[in-house]
């Protein structure tokens, strides 16, 4: 059996204006995979889309299906997401002390972090099982030479605590060629926004429409079956903060709670103004109601509000 790993981080430790770095993996079995790949590749086709899945580019909701039963499907499958979590501030601290430059430390937690991660992942593999590692292109690797060394320090600790998987392979992709590294590129998004919490600068702001599609989108997939619960249960997250040695493990059901009531209290007010307009223009068409509420690029979020209203889920447009 070959298990694979794909890696990418968000918030780079060097980046001004940010409090975290995130360094995320995700793992799964090559045939789940392949499975992954070929529904993303058939919905692609079924949709008419050629556009890359990024979480920073959901700035509409005009590819709300793609995305919305693209995380469905994946979540459905076998996978597991694990995220360190940097203190930028902590880090800033722990460059004066060894007197070294951001630059310098981000190459030493690269090599650190990757193999807590992906370590984190595989120790419960079966011995004689193969890993196959593929990470984000970033030329910045190159200068480290990050895949040579994962794959020395990897199968170093499979080798020290017996555990006998190998690391065959460690190589650099662009997302552009592989739907994989696009889907923990939006995973991690999310979970970024939902640690950030920023749906709380969506409640000061209203009118940010990026903002509001992103939450309607988070809340959508999260309210979906039991969505809420995979995420809990495939989410692993560690935190390093610079004042103790070893990394902590949060639960990610500590930060969910504080998003879905948030997103639920704005929900029941749109639904109350979407109702009234719904009376005073009877018979008028989802143009009218998308002028009169304000919904310049929230269409589908539209179409959710209106199915709720008719009695039927949120989500029932799309299933």
């Amino acid at each position: 059996m070959t298990y694979i790993i794909y890696f990418d981080e968000s918030n780079k430790l060097d980046q001004p204006g940010i409090d975290y770095s995130y360094y995320g993996v995700l793992g799964m079995e090559e045939n789940v995979a392949e499975v992954i790949r070929t529904y993303l590749t058939e919905l692609n086709n079924e949709l008419n889309s050629s556009s890359e899945m990024h979480f920073v580019d959901y700035t509409q909701d005009t590819n709300f299906e793609k995305y919305f039963k693209a995380l469905n499907f994946i979540l459905s499958q076998p996978i597991q997401l694990n995220i360190f979590i940097v203190n930028k501030q902590e880090a800033e601290q722990l460059t004066s002390e060894m007197a070294v430059s951001m630059e310098q430390l981000r190459e030493l937690f690269y090599v650190k972090i990757t193999e807590r991660l992906f370590y984190g992942m595989t120790r419960d593999l079966s011995p004689g099982e193969f890993i196959k590692i593929v990470i984000d292109e970033n030329s910045e690797y190159d200068k480290i030479e990050l895949e040579s060394k994962i794959i020395e320090q990897m199968n170093a600790h499979s080798a020290y605590r017996k555990k006998a998987y190998k690391v065959v392979e460690a190589r650099q992709k662009s997302s552009e060629n592989d739907l994989l590294l696009q889907m923990i590129d939006v995973l991690m998004g999310i979970v970024v926004f939902i640690l950030e919490k920023q749906h709380k600068a969506f409640e000061l702001q209203r009118t940010n429409i990026t903002l509001d599609v992103k939450c309607d989108l988070i809340y959508r997939v999260l309210i979906e079956e039991n969505n809420l619960d995979i995420f809990h249960d495939k989410v692993t997250l560690y935190r390093w903060e610079g004042k103790v040695e070893k990394a902590k493990q949060v639960e990610f059901s500590q930060f969910t709670g504080d998003f879905i009531m948030s997103k639920a209290k704005y929900d029941v007010l749109e639904l109350a103004k979407l109702a009234q307009m719904r009376l005073e223009y009877l018979n008028s068409g989802t143009k009218v109601y998308r002028e009169k509420m304000g919904y310049k690029r929230q269409l589908r979020k539209l179409f959710g509000y209106l199915d709720e209203l008719d009695g039927k889920g949120r989500n029932s447009y799309y299933k």
